[in-house]
């Protein structure tokens, strides 16, 4: 039946009635979740591609939980060799720069640097700056050289020159230029003690009445 707007009153008690009965209607959830068919498929097609996927990901769980069981028994196994965690990650390691150096891109990219370095090693810049830094260490080498020889060179006179100077001195000790310069030098050194020691006599020795001994005054 069909309503109209003076069927519908606002103020009647069964005013809710309508939209209580209409909540109450079940709603098929497999439909509404259902999305529409993509262009170009049939919806036998659809109904057998959504089969498929369903067992793809029943298989994907199955495997996860394979997967689990098999690290849960490797690493008891580990556990019982005495094998750590640091020696698998070595070894993942390890087996990780192995795939690494024969996998294309690596041995493409080895093959690239080898001959970019052929055609750097061979250009003419690469030999003249060659040669500039052999020519520097070459003059480097020769003045490190010089300087060494120099410095050798100054060691060993000023070590002959001591050696010498020690030799000299007992021979110019006995020399008569010497032997007459050390009797001048006593000489005077015995002329100047002697007037010292004359001067010091004639100060504690004063004339006068200091000879006379010292006369005792008589009591009354």
């Amino acid at each position: 039946c069909s309503l109209s707007v003076t069927d519908i009153n606002l103020n009647s008690p069964n005013k809710g009635l309508l939209s209580d009965a209409m909540t109450d209607v079940p709603v098929d959830s497999a439909a509404s979740a259902r999305t529409s068919v993509p262009e170009g498929l049939t919806l036998a097609e659809e109904e057998e591609l959504r089969s498929e996927l369903a067992k793809v990901e029943e298989e994907i769980g199955t495997l996860r939980q394979v997967l689990a069981a098999k690290e849960r028994h490797c690493g008891e196994l580990k556990r019982k060799l005495g094998l750590t965690p640091l020696d698998g990650l070595k070894q993942n390691l390890s087996k990780s720069w192995h795939d690494v150096q024969v996998s294309n891109a690596y041995v493409k990219t080895s093959e690239k640097l080898g001959e970019w370095n052929d055609k750097v090693t061979q250009s003419d810049f690469y030999k003249k700056t060659q040669e500039t830094l052999s020519q520097a260490g070459q003059k480097t080498s020769a003045a490190l050289s010089n300087v060494g020889s120099v410095i050798s060179r100054k060691l060993g006179d000023m070590s002959s020159y001591s050696i010498r100077h020690s030799i000299s001195m007992p021979a110019m000790r006995n020399s008569a230029t010497f032997k007459s310069f050390e009797d001048r030098v006593g000489t005077i050194k015995s002329r100047v003690v002697g007037s010292r020691e004359n001067s010091t006599d004639g100060l504690h020795s004063p004339s006068g009445a200091g000879d006379k001994p010292p006369q005792d005054n008589a009591p009354f």
